[in-house]
C-alpha cells in the first residue's frame, strides 16, 4: 500500500503554487465489495429504529481508501508526483456487491 502523502492528491484540476509541468495521463484504482450477512442483519435492525448506518459507512470508508490506494500506486509507477481531478465513482456489479473507483490524471509539478 501505497503512503498518500508522498504524492498531491486534489480534486482541482490544478494545484494552487505549483506548475504542472507534465501530464503522464488516466490512473486508477478499484475494489469490488460485497455485503456481510451479519452486517446486514445490524444494518437492517438500525434501519428500524433510525440513525447512521455504521456497518455501511465504515465498509464505504475501506472501499474507498483501497481504491485510492490502488490509484496512487498506478500513478507512482508513472513517475507522477500528483494527482489532479480525484473523482470517485461507485456502481452496482450485481445484487449486493458494488464497486468504488477513484480516478484520476497523474502529473508532475514542480
Amino acid at each position: 500500500m501505497s503512503d498518500t502523502n508522498k504524492i498531491i492528491v486534489v480534486t482541482t484540476p490544478g494545484i494552487p503554487g505549483k506548475n504542472v509541468i507534465r501530464t503522464l495521463g488516466l490512473v486508477r484504482g478499484n475494489t469490488i465489495r460485497a455485503r456481510h450477512v451479519g452486517k446486514d442483519i445490524m444494518a437492517g435492525l438500525r434501519n428500524l429504529v433510525g440513525g447512521e448506518v455504521t456497518e455501511y459507512a465504515k465498509l464505504l470508508a475501506e472501499s474507498r481508501e483501497q481504491a485510492l490506494d490502488r490509484m496512487v500506486d498506478q500513478a507512482e509507477e508513472l513517475g507522477a508526483n500528483a494527482i489532479i481531478g480525484l473523482q470517485f465513482q461507485t456502481s452496482v456489479i450485481m445484487g449486493g456487491a458494488a464497486e468504488m473507483m477513484a480516478y484520476g490524471t497523474a502529473v508532475v509539478v514542480e
